[in-house]
């Protein structure tokens, strides 16, 4: 097969990345700056077709929204680089050809062998190296679902033409699916093995072709799954999950001005709604739970860092003032914030000690 480098004047510019702000820390979408350089450099050679801040060729603006990456790199020999923690707004599906590939997902460690496929949903966090990428054949695809947060329905683009019944199966597969490497069978194999000839190829119509072969990817890979009898772990994708980490998360952020309203649509439900998810999951209605974790991470505040004056852990945690601090601590545990900085140790009052 002949391989061809990208020259570095092909290489996209950078552009700012997508953002998902749903947690504390806002998540930007992946930008694969070092396999960018390690192209630039000569030291892998890439064959991709992206969409900014991708690397590879562009596709044409008009041509199959949501394809957001396809591409191949060969690196020859082990690599001075890797591509670290990082999540990408897209579903991704990696192939290795050839070689071998260190690879972790949500805290698993994998080394992917010759015809291991990942599968990585939208904003799941994985890494490619450990640290670093050994030598290898390894392709991908890259399409934005419309993903923005975990509960949200996958919209595939209009180009995948997968008939309906078949689409949602896979889908639902995809989304519940605890596995994140698979073993491709010779369909699926090839399909990737062709894909790669497409990009490597110096046709007009490479991004029409890749489009081609994706569909038939996912053709066989819903037959592969299929065949595996794949368990679905439908809270991987519900609602309830997407409360559940937003709650765990609101405990390290009990300073930000919050409203009911606020939390909601951070999951991106309607007040009711998550009102309603937040009572089954805690017993406790929102502001409940709010006001339980800024008292109890008040106390220990007060017990543990007595440098800090009551106004200054009154505002770390998120009230106002430091009277309607101590006015809350009183009615909740029974006791100022002065007499739980002088109680003895495991005596913080009587508030509730529900915890999510």
């Amino acid at each position: 097969m002949e391989i061809r480098t990208l020259p570095k004047s092909e290489l996209p510019a950078d552009t700012a990345p997508v953002v998902f702000a749903a947690d504390r820390e806002e998540w930007r979408s992946d930008t694969c700056e070092p396999l960018k350089e390690a192209a630039a450099r000569g030291e892998v050679e890439l064959h991709a077709r992206s969409r900014p801040p991708y690397p590879g060729g562009p596709i044409p603006n008009e041509l199959f929204p949501g394809l957001l990456s396809v591409g191949c790199w060969d690196a020859r020999h082990d690599q001075g680089w890797g591509l670290d923690w990082h999540r990408n707004e897209g579903l991704e599906l990696t192939f290795v050809e050839h070689g071998r590939v260190p690879f972790s997902c949500e805290g698993r460690e994998y080394d992917l062998r010759p015809h291991d496929l990942t599968v990585t949903r939208p904003w799941q966090p994985h890494r490619v190296g450990r640290p670093l990428v050994t030598a290898s054949r390894l392709s991908w695809v890259i399409i934005d679902l419309g993903v923005r947060r975990p509960n949200q329905l996958w919209e595939w683009p209009s180009w995948i033409v997968l008939d309906p019944p078949r689409l949602e199966r896979l889908t639902r597969k995809l989304r519940g699916a605890e596995r994140h490497v698979f073993r491709a069978d010779p369909e699926l194999t090839r399909t990737f093995a062709a894909l790669g000839r497409v990009l490597a190829s110096d046709r007009d119509d490479v991004v029409v072709r890749a489009a081609l072969w994706i569909n038939e990817m996912l053709l066989t890979l819903d037959d592969l799954l299929e065949r595996e009898d794949i368990v679905v772990d439908e809270f991987l994708s519900s609602t309830e999950r997407t409360v559940r980490l937003f709650l765990t998360e609101l405990k390290t952020r009990l300073n930000e001005l919050w409203t009911v309203d606020r939390m909601a649509d951070e999951c991106g439900l309607g007040r009711t709604q998550f009102a309603a998810y937040c009572r089954e999951l805690t017993n406790m209605t929102p502001l409940e739970f709010l006001t339980h974790h800024r008292l109890e991470t008040a106390c220990e505040l007060l017990r543990g860092r007595r440098d800090l004056r009551i106004e200054d852990v009154a505002v770390s945690v998120g009230f106002s003032s430091s009277q309607y601090f101590a006015t809350v601590m009183r009615r909740e545990r029974g006791q100022t914030p002065s007499e739980v900085r002088l109680a003895p140790d495991g005596d913080a009052g009587q508030g509730p000690s529900r915890l999510l």
